[in-house]
């Protein structure tokens, strides 16, 4: 009859010859020298760190995510030079009068063609709108409202918003300048009573070009524009730009 085979793992296992043991313990003292070796580096590591946070402390403070808020690509040097002079010479308010710019004031202070002012702002495509008025008309109809209010309201961190006014070639100079402030206003009265912001006079810059200055060519009318009639250059003048300006300066 053979004999069963015992499990060594088993409590009923035969006890070792003693080799076993002594085996056994030479690989526990090593594993517990080891062990012992690798706790006093981490207890060093955590003694140096400790010792580094106390004379550093600021090095141990989570890091803030900081908004980078990059610059788009129209936001040129000789653009951002426009809009600077813009801002602080006619868009800004101070005390109880507003102001802003006429012809003549553009020309003098940007000190540049009415193509090339043009030019500067044909990248704002996406961002700005046309508002059209009718011919001899300042006030703007709902579907100018309605486009004025998503342009303002879509801001994304910018902080300037453009209003620059025209009028067509038809009628007089000075009748024009006259028509075009007028239509810069309306933008202005109307952005006053939906924006429900006291400091809007710092973010709005107004122009007025009457038909003398930076007059539209009909490229402009597939701009998104509030006019439902047919667009030609005479329509697309009788008009305000409007659009926030995404720059830093």
């Amino acid at each position: 009859m053979s004999t069963p085979a015992v499990d060594p793992y088993s409590p009923n296992a035969a006890p070792s010859d003693g080799k076993g043991s002594s085996k056994a313990g030479l690989i526990g003292a090593l594993f517990g020298g080891g062990l012992l070796v690798v706790v006093t580096i981490a207890v060093a590591g955590w003694v140096s760190a400790a010792g580094k946070r106390l004379v550093t402390p600021e090095a141990e403070k989570p890091k803030v995510a900081v908004a980078d808020h990059a610059e788009v690509g129209y936001c040129t040097p000789r653009f951002k030079e426009v809009l600077e002079r813009v801002l602080h010479s006619c868009g800004l308010s101070e005390g109880e009068a507003r102001r802003g710019c006429k012809p003549a004031d553009v020309k003098t202070f940007a000190s540049i063609s009415d193509e090339d002012f043009n030019e500067l702002f044909t990248p704002l495509k996406e961002r700005g709108a046309v508002l059209r008025f009718g011919e001899g008309l300042h006030e703007l109809d709902e579907s100018a409202k309605k486009l004025l209010e998503d342009k303002w309201f879509a801001r994304k961190g910018a902080r300037y918003f453009f209003v620059v006014a025209r009028a067509s070639k038809t009628g007089t100079q000075a009748k024009n300048r006259a028509l075009s402030h007028r239509r810069a206003n309306s933008v202005m009265y109307h952005l006053q009573s939906v924006a429900y912001d006291p400091e809007i006079d710092k973010k709005v810059g107004l122009l007025w070009l009457g038909n003398e200055f930076a007059q539209l060519s009909k490229d402009y009318c597939s701009w998104p524009n509030s006019g439902t009639d047919k667009c030609d250059e005479e329509a697309i003048n009788r008009s305000a730009f409007v659009s926030w300006v995404d720059c830093r300066l």
